[in-house]
């Protein structure tokens, strides 16, 4: 991911599933695509105004996944999972064509993500790539909510997760380095949820697909998943999946040490509109441009579509 040029896949691929929130099969082709294009979702099932780009201020909804659209009201939901796996696997520029409004769960993680994309195999691009440089220390707080950027020569992640009220989550603490070849704890991590939520989040028309192939429920201190957890801290690794993606709105990849308590999806995007509104608070590494630009892959300066 922190090679000197962009990067696409081999070839196009495709593969299908439920959508979480929907309850929708989704089929999914990804789509390789020239340098500084970025990623790109789109509707394949909608004949007009159907591609969304893949960028923060994009985001129109929060609320247990992240939801993108763009300014003809076409969207996108559930787009973390992948957008992360892009991130580790080093994707830059892709289209995503899809025939429904979500990105299918899988299996609650980026694991069949990474893995499709690993056994198709990346293309090196002629264009170089692009960072954001985090040049000071940047903070947010949303009540009991926190998040922190310092400078770093690398993406590093360090995550609180409290569950102080369920026995067996509790609170949990994990640090990680993109630039570490092994991120397999991270993108095996799976979504999860309270069993005591669960008709709540039915009641207000999401989890239509959700079941135990795709989420860790924990009831009380028991989970009810036969399989048990893939890894000790997989609860805030999850979380940790989540805010990659989530960062890959960014439209590059950003360089900075990254401290968050009790986060979100919400959270992170109004975190990325706070650290994007200033120019004082980062520097674009750019390398020289290639002749092949589709669109530009960092729209940091213009308004793409609705703000969350």
């Amino acid at each position: 991911m922190w090679d000197k040029y962009q990067k696409t896949l081999n070839s196009q691929v495709s593969f299908s599933g439920i959508g979480l929130h929907s309850g929708k099969k989704v089929d999914v082709t990804l789509e390789p695509t020239n340098s500084n294009s970025g990623i790109t979702f789109k509707r394949i099932d909608l004949e007009k105004n159907n591609e969304v780009i893949a960028n923060f201020k994009n985001v129109s909804s929060a609320k247990l996944c992240t939801k993108i659209e763009n300014e003809f009201g076409t969207t996108v939901s559930t787009v973390e999972h992948l957008m992360a796996a892009f991130y580790i696997c080093g994707i830059d520029n892709l289209v995503v064509n899809l025939n429904g409004p979500e990105v299918p769960i899988m299996d609650g993680s980026a694991k069949n993500f990474v893995e499709i994309i690993k056994n198709k195999g990346l293309k090196t691009l002629k264009g170089k790539r692009k960072f954001v440089k985090i040049k000071k220390v940047i903070e947010f707080k949303d009540n009991d909510k926190y998040i922190k950027v310092s400078p770093s020569n690398n993406f590093e992640v360090k995550f609180t997760l409290d569950y102080k009220n369920n026995p067996l989550i509790r609170t949990q603490t994990n640090s990680v380095n993109f630039k570490k070849k092994n991120l397999e704890d991270i993108y095996n991590a799976r979504t999860f949820c309270l069993y005591e939520d669960i008709e709540e989040i039915k009641s207000i028309g999401l989890a239509k697909g959700g079941s135990l192939d795709n989420a860790i429920v924990v009831q009380g201190n028991k989970i009810l998943n036969e399989e048990g957890l893939r890894s000790e801290k997989e609860f805030v690794n999850h979380k940790i999946l989540d805010l990659a993606g989530d960062f890959m709105l960014s439209g590059v990849r950003v360089v900075g040490f990254v401290e968050c308590v009790h986060g979100g999806h919400a959270l992170t995007n109004k975190f990325l509109k706070k650290i994007f509104s200033e120019k004082s608070n980062y520097d674009v590494i750019e390398s020289e441009s290639s002749s092949q630009n589709v669109r530009k892959i960092l729209p940091l300066n213009k308004r793409l579509a609705v703000n969350a």
